[in-house]
């Protein structure tokens, strides 16, 4: 998960500054110091951590903050504040031209993903605008990279212009006057790279550039290789003047050095990041969201965005009516797991929760983590899962040797569908629990929730089960 660490070391910091209640300037220097540190270790430039931390201090140490009667949420406030201006401060939009077509130009050092980015950012246009991409292939080096446009292009629906290995700068040119003549209104040019940068890559492209005049120059960039990633940057800026940045693979990248670097280095705004391999695996960059995530207050807006990009409105609406009837079964909760996973990997989505960056090992929430729930569920019959008291020993010793599981396994997940049902059952009748209550009104989510989420993909484990029943026993006694 990207910030992994960093998210983790500033957590820490604040519950120190937390305790503490009254602060001075040394507790404030303090814990710059680890901030400073942490950010570091991020792979974060030197010179713009200079800078941040100098203008953070000079806000922190401010009267008005050290004699508030919460001074450790207002530093909190200050640095997410600095983070969000770090970033670029708001969401930047892309140029679309009145008199279409709109020209992109994807330019990049080789491998940092520009031939699949293309594609997948022509797609997220498409189903956010109702555009007509075409997508061309000017880069004539890098072999099967023309056929590697077409597939992609393929898979996702989307046109391609190629015309071989001729001049580029002759396809980039023809691609244009197709498109005007078809009525494709956003022409994406995926354009060659290099190893390393070198005259001559800048000249093609500056070649390309002076004879279609595109409205963006997008520079594709590998987040994985940190103040490479920066360095790269600024020589594409210095040789092209980009308008913007897609940054690739920070999912894969825990430290987000690149992330916190880019905007304060080369001053162009960091427009999309890719977050997984998946042709859908695209987002807008929104600094303030990713300011949140990296402070561990969650990304609510995203994840709910999401959901409505990727989630079946009709199952929803049915899945309400069950639950305003009470009548939630085995067979829903598989069905709402197979439309969770439709969200991305499970640690992306807690992620984007609040208070549980950096609670949770990632390591236990793999995409794997519903396997043996599924597993169960489709072993047993149609009848059994809509009925779980239908599940006496027997049938449990068959489900477990259909499933290859346990029947303690079974048991453990019949427990947590208890516990869902107790949930839903509350919600039918208006009560919030607790902790979503938190989410939902813009606090914290109570992380305990999330207990028993682990590599036994049962969610909520049986100890938390437990401690259900004996609440229920307790209640009864009182009553």
């Amino acid at each position: 998960m990207a910030f992994e660490g960093l998210t983790e070391k500033l957590t820490s910091v604040f519950s120190k500054l937390r305790k503490k209640g009254h602060l001075n300037q040394a507790d404030v220097k303090e814990a710059m110091r680890e901030i400073r540190l942490a950010l570091l270790e991020a792979d974060v430039s030197y010179k713009v951590i200079k800078d941040f931390i100098k203008t953070v201090t000079d806000r922190a140490i401010g009267e008005d903050v050290l004699e508030s009667l919460t001074p450790a949420q207002m530093i909190i406030k200050i640095v997410n504040e600095e983070l969000t201006a770090l970033m670029g401060g708001q969401a930047a939009r892309l140029t679309i031209s009145p008199n279409p077509p709109t020209i992109i130009m994807m330019v990049g050092l080789q491998g940092a993903g520009k031939t699949t980015n293309a594609a997948k950012l022509a797609a997220f246009i498409r189903g956010k605008n109702g555009r007509r991409p075409l997508l061309v292939a000017c880069d004539v080096y890098r072999p099967a990279a023309i056929k590697q446009l077409e597939v992609v292009g393929s898979q996702l629906d989307i046109p391609v212009f190629q015309e071989g290995q001729i001049d580029p700068v002759q396809i980039a040119k023809d691609a244009v006057a197709h498109a005007k003549k078809h009525g494709n209104d956003i022409v994406f040019l995926d354009t060659a790279g290099r190893l390393h940068v070198d005259e001559a890559l800048m000249n093609e492209l500056r070649n390309i550039k002076d004879a279609v005049n595109p409205h963006e120059i997008l520079l594709i960039v590998d987040a994985m290789i940190g103040q490479d990633a920066v360095t790269a940057a600024s020589a594409f800026d210095e040789a092209l003047d980009i308008t913007g940045v897609m940054l690739t693979k920070l999912d894969g990248d825990t430290r987000g050095g690149a992330a916190l670097s880019i905007k304060a280095t080369t001053g162009k705004p960091i427009k999309f990041i890719g977050v997984g391999e998946k042709l859908d695996a695209i987002e807008v960059f929104h600094p303030e969201r990713m300011a949140r995530r990296i402070l561990g207050m969650g990304d609510v807006l995203s994840l709910i965005e999401k959901a409505q990009e990727t989630l079946d409105e009709k199952k929803a609406e049915e899945l309400e009516k069950k639950i305003r009837k009470n009548r939630f079964t085995l067979q829903d909760f598989y069905d709402q797991i197979q439309e969770t996973k439709k969200m991305g990997p499970v640690g992306d989505i807690i992620g984007k929760l609040p208070g549980l960056s950096g609670k949770i090992d990632d390591s236990q929430l793999d995409n794997h983590v519903f396997d043996k729930t599924e597993a169960i569920i489709l072993s047993m019959t149609k009848k059994e899962r809509e009925d779980v008291t239908l599940l006496n020993a027997s049938r449990k010793r068959r489900i477990a040797n259909g499933s290859g599981t346990k029947v303690t396994d079974i048991n453990a997940l019949l427990k947590q569908f208890q516990m869902m049902q107790t949930l839903t059952k509350q919600m039918s009748r208006g009560k919030m629990p607790k902790g979503l209550r938190g989410l939902l009104s813009g606090g914290d989510f109570d992380p305990s929730a999330m207990s028993g989420m682990g590599k036994d993909g049962f969610g909520i484990g049986s100890h938390s089960a437990g401690r259900q029943r004996k609440s229920n026993k307790r209640k009864k006694k009182k009553r």
